[in-house]
């Protein structure tokens, strides 16, 4: 990468460079306004000649927020750059949007002022100046439908982790009370722990009939289990215990509550008219821990027109996590370059003063970046075409660039499925095998032409044993 990047910065300085005419001081935007959000207090920003007084503040009352809209029409603003400053943006977004304004959200790395003076005034007028000469880009947001989805779906995984601490409070009381249980049991919360822990809850404290709760297909004997079971049942800890398994079977009825209602607002989005492929084929597969209630593959077929649990390492899960965060709608981004460098899965070369300075991919908290790493690195014994891609680029770059490269195959892979509503079809793992080895031996041919040789095959004879 590094070498590419010097290529690059070598053969510009051999070409000659075409300057292009930049009217820096054009504005755009002659309607703009530019609002500070906090808290408390909205600091709103118009142009100058809109107003006897170019800057006014509002508190963050709804009835302040329809005040502001209003002044802004007053005022004949159609379009507002805001910052996205935690989540006091979003009522005042979803007023301004449903009031007709064009609203541009602006990253608040994207707005950084010059050194001196910071006041609340001073910031809502630099906006405003930034977005009247064009020189704000907006951040993306799906459709009202599916922010819906993404808000339900990020309180999911909350409501999952929160689950997951009180299984960690089960494993801290059965360990002060030197139940070993989790060394015999790879998951408390399966069907064999879930029973021994709730027979200790009601009362029963004996090792052998706790041992009888063994389902056939655990891996550990009756005996193994019995002797894990062997401790002190104090009563302070068993308290504990017991609140710990309250605790976690309340969050478990919370997601099944959550899946209900995500369930029926997939239910509202209009089934495909021109699907690109066939709807899922129902798995009849045993549930696995943190899965949807519901047929999942079947609603998000129904609202993206596209089976994406088509692509190797994509489950339902993963399928959800993508659509809920970007949508369907792939118009955003002209084209699979753009949307990968959104999910900063292209390397970002830095090059001052003729040097390569830094090179690599940017850091990044985007969710579905992360989903796609995580489905990634999940090929590496997957017998398919991406799996045998992850292989290679893991043998010639090591196990981080390989996630990220295929990471960028499997975005690219999403937008064209999502864009032109086409089917995924795996071509194999002997596909990229084959083109490794029709590219070595062409650099091979060439090498050998360059000194003057030819290759020839050689058909080599099979290797007897000798006795």
């Amino acid at each position: 990468m590094m070498k590419k990047a010097r290529a690059m910065v070598k053969q510009k300085h051999e070409n000659k460079v075409k300057p292009g005419v930049v009217d820096a001081m054009a504005q755009i935007n002659h309607n703009a306004a530019g609002i500070d959000i906090g808290s408390e207090e909205m600091y709103v920003a118009v142009p100058p000649d809109r107003a006897e007084e170019s800057v006014r503040c509002f508190q963050t009352f709804t009835a302040d927020l329809q005040h502001l809209a209003d002044w802004l029409k007053a005022c004949r603003v159609d379009t507002v750059a805001m910052e996205s400053t935690g989540v006091y943006w979003i009522p005042l977004y979803e007023i301004l949007e449903e009031r007709g304004f064009q609203v541009c959200l602006v990253n608040a790395r994207h707005l950084k002022n010059v050194s001196g003076r910071k006041t609340d005034v001073l910031d809502c007028q630099w906006i405003q100046q930034l977005h009247t000469y064009g020189l704000l880009s907006a951040s993306f947001r799906p459709s009202e439908q599916v922010v819906a989805i993404r808000s339900l779906v990020r309180h999911r995984e909350m409501l999952v982790q929160y689950r997951s601490a009180h299984i960690q409070h089960m494993q801290k009381a059965l360990t002060q009370m030197n139940l070993r249980l989790t060394n015999v049991l790879s998951d408390i919360t399966g069907v064999t722990g879930l029973k021994i822990i709730r027979a200790i809850v009601a009362g029963e404290h004996n090792p052998k009939v706790l041992a009888g709760s063994r389902e056939p297909g655990c891996k550990k004997s009756e005996a193994e289990i019995t002797k894990s079971l062997e401790g002190h049942y104090r009563r302070e800890h068993l308290f504990a215990l017991k609140q710990a398994l309250e605790l976690y079977d309340f969050y478990d009825q919370q997601l099944q509550a959550c899946d209900t209602e995500l369930e029926a607002m997939y239910q509202q989005f209009d089934p495909p008219e021109d699907p690109g492929t066939p709807p899922p084929t129902p798995r009849q597969t045993k549930r696995r821990k943190n899965q949807a209630h519901f047929d999942l593959a079947s609603a998000l077929y129904r609202m993206s027109g596209v089976d994406l649990t088509q692509i190797n390492g994509l489950d339902a899960m993963t399928a959800q996590k993508v659509l809920s965060e970007v949508g369907s709608d792939m118009s955003k981004w002209p084209t699979a370059k753009h949307f990968a460098s959104w999910l900063h899965l292209c390397p970002n070369t830095k090059i001052t003063g003729g040097k390569v300075i830094q090179t690599g991919v940017q850091p990044t908290q985007n969710r579905v970046s992360t989903a796609l790493r995580i489905a990634a690195a999940s090929l590496h014994h997957s017998d398919s075409a991406l799996g045998a891609y992850f292989r290679r680029m893991r043998a010639r770059q090591g196990a981080p660039s390989a996630i990220t490269s295929t990471a960028h195959k499997l975005a690219r892979i999403i937008y064209f499925m999502l864009k032109e509503r086409k089917s995924y079809q795996d071509i194999g793992a002997d596909y990229y095998d084959q083109q490794y080895r029709t590219r070595i031996i062409r650099n091979l041919n060439r090498q050998a032409t360059k000194f003057g040789f030819r290759l020839e095959p050689v058909l080599l004879a099979p290797i007897h044993e000798v006795s």
